[in-house]
């Protein structure tokens, strides 16, 4: 009788029915009673923006809800899910393509699994319609003996007005789209706590049985919870809703006035579950997050309507000030004199059109599937952190039932005694689209978000290669915190895409990643430069394809980089570039030509600048560069299959950061020449036909020894460029972020820039300045930040990341597995490991051909 009594609206809206729904579509959920649009709203990168960038999009949030959703019901809820681990391995199908890729994604999935990283959903629900339904079908309806169906003229009308609401809505700041119909599905679903496959419906609509079979859930209210009961009769989950009936006057922004944002950063000490920890001693002192929801319902007051309520706001603490002053006391109170500030300040920015009022009815959701006692817990987590910032939480006693219906998508207001009146701007500043965001929407997930917000992050070459744009990936922090580990991983996920890599090993620590590829069933060769490799990595034949006039450049200044100082004192550099122009106009321009040239002139410099050139070349460092190459033809090029080749250049002499050229040594000088031809090498080779469909990438570590002089920085800059024209990707591994920041060129062509621990105020100002973070003291302690945790641990791979699209968050790149940390690992333990495995396997061989 109370059903049929709200369906003819006996009993006021605690007594309604549970809304019935009868179809949903994408973007769009229908009831017996009205039609709701849904968007999903974007996560926009909160943690990291300037103050000056908060208040533009808190305007801007505050003009949409006064002028795009003025005079509407909105419900505004914010939902958990799980993070779906066991749809990876599929979902990677269509991006791995090379070795045993399943092994690959399954151990990522299991990862996954093991993280268990909630996804948060914020979704937007607008009231667009009330439908034309009479007494008679709404209590038959009620009654369960008819059903009111939905036409597909009045879907097709419905569809319309949300989508002209939805394009003003994208615009805004929430990047608001349509809701799709799997997602409505699920929120509906979920609800009842049941475990359901979400059904498919036919044309992308839901409706009917299929639709009604998602409420079938059964819920039995207590007064401080509802326990949910599953479909073989037992205890599914416990939840609880709690209310919000009073806030501060005042709330600052950044700060407490983001207390939906908040809802991400509550934990609590979870008590140990022998039957659902894997560690049944664990430690009451780790705390787990509480994951809360929210589910606000609000109505924005149409402009006049609102300066009406605060007009009559102010006139009554007026009221309340003028008898207070004729009374003994003489005292209004505290409270009255501030409601009378506000409001005039209200009434002020409502005269110049800034914002509206709105009527909002927070409620704040807490689950446990574990107990009873779970529950309460965390709903004691939930009122204590809220209580410490001035926001009074109350659990919604005797009214849970209502309150719990209250949180459907679809329902209305059922308990409007427990709301508020504020300025639109007050609910924008809550920032429930602020958090933490990064990457590409697909592809391989290589870590997980560190700001306010949990979720993964997903980076991938592919998707890189497929925009068409940028193609350099930029990792730039001190040595030993996971630059070039991370640069392995983006490397592995390359070629079991099906792609080509080439690894320019300079310091001899990254033979892991080639142990690793093999270890995935990847072809993935290690070559040693030596004399053997005489000319292969030639820098006149390398960049004949891109014009005489780049190679009579670089050329030279290869060249002059590796003359003996006491020559280049002499004018070597001068005589070099003669040689250089004359052996350019001869078929078969090549370096050991020049240095040919160079020997049998007439000018003594030139000849003592020739026979040194060639002492150097027949040594291991110079031969591959600038020796000639052996009679029997030329040095065989880099292999076309897809795969993993790592080059290692043994003997290789790098200068350190800073230090000045004049005291090179030779064999740092060579070094670096080698350095030069072989990053050459790399992007040129890629750039072949043969690899023109291949996805191509290039790892440079070190970067910091080429931006250390001019001639450096200027071919790092064109080889950048030379690699976004031929699709190849550059992986940039440095220190110096100072010098990278003085770049431009180079700066054009980062797609990714990934930012790790830096000490000095210097490299911290720049590293800033690239992340598009303000310089300044609080972000120079969060980049010093990185990386650092408790007592002595160290937490490799915690970065900062800028993407594609200017979206910067903080970032925890992830390994999977223990076994690839070590084998990816570039530290002398793990690099002696690999050596003794290496040396075992030699003895073995060995051993077997005996």
């Amino acid at each position: 009788m109370e059903r049929l009594k709200g369906a003819v609206g006996g009993g006021g809206a605690r007594l309604a029915p549970p809304p019935e729904y009868q179809a949903l579509a994408d973007g769009l959920m229908i009831t017996t009673e009205a039609a709701w649009a849904w968007y999903v709203i974007a996560t926009t990168n909160s943690d990291l923006l300037s103050e000056e960038s908060r208040d533009a999009q808190v305007e801007r949030a505050t003009a949409a809800l006064s002028s795009t959703l003025a005079g509407a019901t909105i419900h505004l809820k914010v939902m958990w899910a799980p993070e779906p681990a066991d749809a990876y391995v599929d979902e990677m199908a269509g991006t791995y393509a090379a070795g045993d890729w399943q092994r690959w994604a399954a151990e990522r999935a299991d990862r996954l699994d093991e993280l268990a990283l909630p996804v948060r959903w914020v979704l937007l629900g607008v009231r667009i319609g009330t439908r034309s339904v009479t007494a008679a079908q709404r209590v038959a309806s009620a009654a369960g003996v008819g059903r009111v169906g939905v036409t597909g003229k009045e879907l097709a009308e419905w569809h319309a007005k949300a989508r002209r609401l939805g394009r003003r809505l994208e615009s805004s700041p929430w990047q608001c789209s349509p809701a799709a119909v799997s997602l409505l599905a699920w929120m509906v679903a979920r609800e009842q706590h049941r475990i359901t496959p979400v059904p498919a419906g036919e044309a992308g609509v839901i409706s009917g049985a299929v639709l009604a079979a998602l409420t079938e859930g059964r819920a039995v209210p207590y007064p401080d919870h509802v326990r949910m009961i599953g479909a073989d009769g037992t205890t599914a989950a416990w939840v609880s809703v709690l209310t919000m009936p009073g806030f501060p006057l005042r709330m600052e922004t950044p700060g407490t006035a983001e207390w939906v944002r908040m809802l991400a950063e509550i934990s609590y000490a979870a008590d140990p579950d022998p039957e659902l920890d894997d560690d049944p001693d664990g430690f009451a002192d780790l705390l787990s997050a509480v994951n809360p929801e929210l589910s606000l319902r609000a109505r924005v007051l149409p402009k006049r309507q609102a300066v009406s309520l605060a007009g009559r706001a102010r006139k009554a603490a007026r009221e309340q000030q003028r008898s207070a002053a004729g009374s003994r006391s003489g005292d209004a109170g505290r409270m009255v004199e501030q409601t009378d500030v506000v409001m005039a300040d209200l009434l002020a920015d409502l005269a110049q059109g800034e914002t509206t009022l709105v009527e909002d009815h927070p409620r704040i959701v807490v689950t446990s599937t574990r107990s009873l006692d779970d529950l309460r817990a965390r709903t004691d987590a939930v009122i204590t952190y809220y209580g410490d910032i001035g926001v009074e939480v109350r659990v919604g006693a005797e009214e849970q039932g209502d309150l719990w219906v209250e949180t459907w998508a679809g329902d209305q207001l059922r308990v409007p005694d427990l709301g508020h009146t504020r300025g639109a701007d007050a609910l924008a500043a809550t920032w429930f689209w602020g958090g933490a965001r990064v990457g590409d929407e697909s592809g391989p997930v290589v870590g997980y978000l560190t700001g306010s917000t949990p979720g993964t992050v997903r980076l991938s070459l592919k998707a890189t290669a497929a925009r068409n744009s940028a193609t350099t990936v930029a990792l730039i922090g001190r040595s030993g915190l996971g630059k070039t580990t991370t640069m392995a991983m983006l490397l592995l996920d390359a070629v079991m895409s099906g792609g080509w890599a080439l690894v320019l090993d300079f310091k001899g620590d990254l033979g892991g990643v080639s142990e690793a590829a093999r270890a995935y069933g990847l072809r993935a060769p290690l070559v040693e430069t030596d004399r053997a490799m005489a000319g292969a990595a030639d820098l006149m034949v390398l960049l004949a394809d891109a014009g005489r006039e780049i190679a009579r450049t670089e050329v030279p200044a290869q060249l002059g980089m590796v003359v003996p100082a006491h020559l280049r004192a002499q004018g070597a550099e001068v005589v070099v570039q003669a040689a250089t122009n004359a052996v350019m106009s001869e078929r078969g321009a090549a370096t050991w030509r020049v240095i040919e040239h160079l020997m049998t002139s007439a000018d003594p410099l030139a000849r003592a600048t020739g026979e040194a050139l060639f002492e150097l070349s027949e040594t291991p460092l110079g031969a591959p560069f600038m020796g000639r190459p052996p009679a029997h033809g030329e040095a065989p090029p880099l292999s076309s299959e897809p795969g993993l080749l790592t080059v290692q250049m043994p003997g290789l002499s790098l200068p350190g950061i800073g230090e000045d050229r004049s005291g090179w040594t030779s064999a740092q000088c060579l070094s670096v020449g080698l350095m030069h031809s072989m990053l050459a090498y790399g992007v040129i080779m890629a750039g072949r036909r043969d690899r023109r469909t291949l996805l191509k990438a290039v790892g440079v570590p070190e970067v910091h020894v080429l931006t250390a002089t001019p001639e450096g920085r200027r071919f790092l800059d064109y080889i950048a460029r030379v690699g976004r024209a031929l699709g190849t990707h550059l992986l940039l591994d440095t220190q110096d972020a100072e010098t990278l920041a003085g770049m431009p060129g180079i700066l054009e062509q980062i797609t990714t820039l990934m930012g790790f621990q830096m000490t000095s105020t210097e490299q911290q100002n720049a590293l800033a300045q690239m992340l598009g973070l303000e310089p300044g003291p609080e972000t120079r302690a969060l980049i010093h930040s990185l990386g650092i945790g408790s007592g002595e641990q160290v937490h490799r791979g915690h970065c900062i990341v800028r993407d594609h699209r200017d979206r910067v968050a903080g970032v925890q790149i992830d390994l999977p597995t223990d076994d690839l940390r070590q084998l990816l690992s570039t530290s002398p333990e793990a690099s002696a490991a690999r050596d003794a495995r290496a040396e075992q396997a030699l003895a073995t061989a060995a051993g077997g051909h005996q």
